[in-house]
């Protein structure tokens, strides 16, 4: 067992989801050594353990010998202990397994075992029985915590996970059952109601500023219409004053006498007597 990792580890990976690595080409499953730490190719056995990996984050662990596929020359790999060095670190891409941080140096199976390649063919490809992709198998979410999580043996390994993580394992406990229980529709139903009410208090201010605008116009008009009928009254009142005004002025002017004739000529003098300019001469002073 690796140092620092519990003696229940063991059981603990059986609740987790192993595969196995098969060659895309020779169609053999790697299998670890439980003694030398030497790697072979033999066909494939779902029942043993030697057969079995998983994903501990970028490291490749084998359940039978409990230790992880390891870099140690330049081209030739085998099964060390578990350890975060960058020699036991795997990128995969395209099914194909490279050691993280080299590039074009691939994982490739032949007839003695495995060895580091540039060789990028069907050698280099690794898939598990169901004809999966590595590299779809750890790109699935970790059972590792959700396992550690759930289980109802507050052993080590949930204290080794909090530690990890930085958080206390009753945080951990509340965001598993927060993700897990989280229903959307309250929220959905939510965001519905509160759009609704704005889309109405929308209409009704809307309508508000209608009906304002158009009394506003309506007043408006009301006050124009006012003002040209204070102007026409103002108008007629005037004129009626200057009509009364010349009929007064006529009034005062004297009467014309009766006994005027046509073609006398009237003079009117200063002290305000008019008199005939020809006066008719009688016959008698003719």
């Amino acid at each position: 067992v690796p140092s620092g990792w519990p003696h229940s580890h063991s059981a603990f990976f059986t609740d987790t989801e192993a595969f196995l690595l098969k060659n895309a080409k020779l169609k053999l499953c790697l299998q670890a050594s439980g003694m030398s730490g030497s790697l072979l190719l033999q066909d494939c056995n779902p029942e043993s353990d030697f057969q079995d990996w998983s994903w501990r984050g970028d490291s490749l662990m084998n359940h039978g010998t409990q230790s992880c596929l390891s870099v140690v020359e330049a081209d030739r790999v085998q099964m060390s202990l578990c350890s975060s060095t960058g020699y036991m670190s795997w990128d995969c891409s395209n099914s194909m397994l490279l050691p993280l941080g080299r590039s074009q140096t691939y994982l490739v199976a032949n007839r003695k075992g495995v060895t580091l390649s540039n060789t990028s063919n069907l050698k280099a490809q690794w898939k598990d029985v169901a004809d999966r992709s590595v590299c779809e198998v750890k790109a699935e979410p970790d059972r590792y915590f959700t396992a550690a999580l759930t289980s109802t043996h507050q052993d080590s390994t949930a204290g080794n996970i909090t530690l990890v993580l930085g958080v206390t394992e009753v945080q951990l406990e509340q965001l598993l059952w927060f993700f897990r229980r989280e229903d959307p529709s309250t929220w959905n139903y939510s965001i519905l109601a509160i759009s609704l009410v704005a889309m109405i208090l929308g209409l009704v201010l809307l309508s508000l500023n209608v009906l304002q605008n158009r009394k506003r116009k309506i007043d408006r008009y009301r006050g124009a219409k006012q003002i040209v009928q204070q102007a026409e009254l103002e108008a007629k009142q005037a004129l009626m004053s200057m009509q009364e005004y010349s009929l007064a002025d006529l009034q005062k002017q004297e009467p014309v006498p009766q006994e005027q004739r046509s073609g006398d000529v009237m003079v009117q003098w200063k002290d305000g007597t008019i008199t005939s300019l020809y006066t008719e001469r009688s016959e008698d002073a003719m």
